[in-house]
């Protein structure tokens, strides 16, 4: 990341969220990524699926098959709910400026 200093980069969740969190912020790279967890180790934001949304439905899932149905039946059912957490002191820390439309649509701002 020093040497080809790109203007920004996408943190894969199998690397989990503090250390690549960290190395952003050493080299003052600006970072997303879809692990809530990155943007509360101080990554820039994160957009993905609520997880606690997806735990809820694996809940329902386990009951069901607890209660006898067979996991094969079961549907095959795809996240509906989506957070946009930003972290404005990593974005001022950057010296990036987040547009206040922008700000106005996050569901969760990091003060």
């Amino acid at each position: 990341m020093a040497k080809e200093r790109p203007d920004a980069v996408i943190v894969q969740p199998s690397l989990g969220a503090k250390r690549p969190a960290e190395l952003a912020l050493t080299y003052r790279m600006p970072a997303v990524s879809v692990v809530r967890e990155f943007v509360d180790e101080g990554g820039l934001m994160t957009y993905g699926v609520a997880a606690a949304v997806v735990y809820r439905g694996v809940a329902v899932f386990v009951d069901k098959i607890l209660k006898g149905a067979k996991p094969a039946d079961l549907p095959v059912e795809q996240p509906t709910k989506f957070e946009l957490v930003i972290n404005m002191k990593t974005a001022n820390a950057l010296g990036v400026t987040i547009p206040p439309a922008f700000l106005a649509r996050a569901d969760e701002v990091i003060e």
